[in-house]
């Protein structure tokens, strides 16, 4: 055995075509689990008698490595692509939702439009309003001037502020604009709020009310000062002046001056006279 080709003093004799299809078959096993999960595997099934059966094609393997290498044979893929037309064909066919096609339409913009701004008030109504007046001298056929309010979080211009309100002007081929409004509701009652656009003079024209606001209630202040601190307590009321005394009582008139200009002494008692 020692003399045969292949062999090494020390060593086995050389591996047969058997084993060597064997090893094989278990290195390509090992490697198709690594990417393979049979648990997940509809049609993989393992009998009682220990052997594995392909419950697609129905056909049984002594081993994994024996089902793997089935699943990649011309046999089991010809089922799946017949099962896969089948059941797209006994499935219902669901109606496809509507596609609209919008073309966005490309015009080379000439500038900003004129514009004039008025500002007015009725004293009935208590009122305030705005009248703008915006001019298109060169606005293409058959389109008229748009419209709308966009809020402050809309836009990413300017910071956020919700005291104020965009009203945004748009027609073709001049650029958008927007004039900066205050936040309050606006009155689109249909005398107050109206739009007309002229196509002989080309002016856009645009009224707005706004309602007018309520008054806030008066709001008890606060016990907490500017700087972090309570208000000092209010100072104590003062004490009243006397009486005055009744009119029918009035207090003894002083005594008469001696010829000297010096009132005399008021008698005193025993205690401290000058003669004791």
């Amino acid at each position: 055995m020692d003399r045969e080709w292949g062999s090494k003093p020390g060593s086995g004799g050389a591996a047969s075509g058997q084993n060597e299809a064997i090893d094989r078959r278990e290195r390509l096993r090992r490697l198709a689990l690594e990417t393979i999960d049979l648990a997940k595997d509809p049609y993989f099934m393992r009998n009682h008698l220990g052997s594995y059966e392909c419950k697609l094609c129905l056909t049984l393997h002594n081993n994994e490595g024996n089902y793997l290498a089935h699943t990649q044979g011309k046999r089991h893929q010809t089922n799946l692509a017949k099962r896969a037309a089948r059941e797209a064909k006994d499935a219902p066919t669901k109606p496809q939702p509507l596609k609209r096609n919008v073309s966005v339409r490309r015009t080379v913009k000439i500038g900003r439009p004129g514009y004039r701004v008025t500002k007015q008030y009725d004293p009935e109504l208590q009122q305030r309003s705005l009248l703008f007046q915006i001019e298109y001298p060169e606005i293409e056929d058959n389109i008229k001037p748009r419209h709308r309010f966009m809020s402050s979080y809309e836009q990413k211009v300017q910071p956020y502020d919700k005291r104020y309100q965009y009203l945004l002007f748009a027609a073709e081929p001049y650029e958008i604009i927007a004039f900066k409004v205050p936040s309050t509701e606006v009155d689109k009652s249909t005398p107050k709020f109206f739009s007309h656009w002229d196509p002989d003079s080309k002016m856009f024209t645009l009224q707005v009310y706004f309602k007018p606001t309520k008054p806030e209630p008066n709001k008890p202040q606060s016990a907490v000062g500017a700087n972090g601190l309570p208000p000092p307590p209010p100072p104590p009321p003062q004490a009243q002046p006397p009486p005055p005394p009744p009119s029918g009582l009035l207090p003894p008139p002083p005594p008469p001056m001696a010829n000297n200009g010096f009132r005399p002494m008021p008698p005193t008692g025993g205690f401290g006279h000058p003669n004791m």
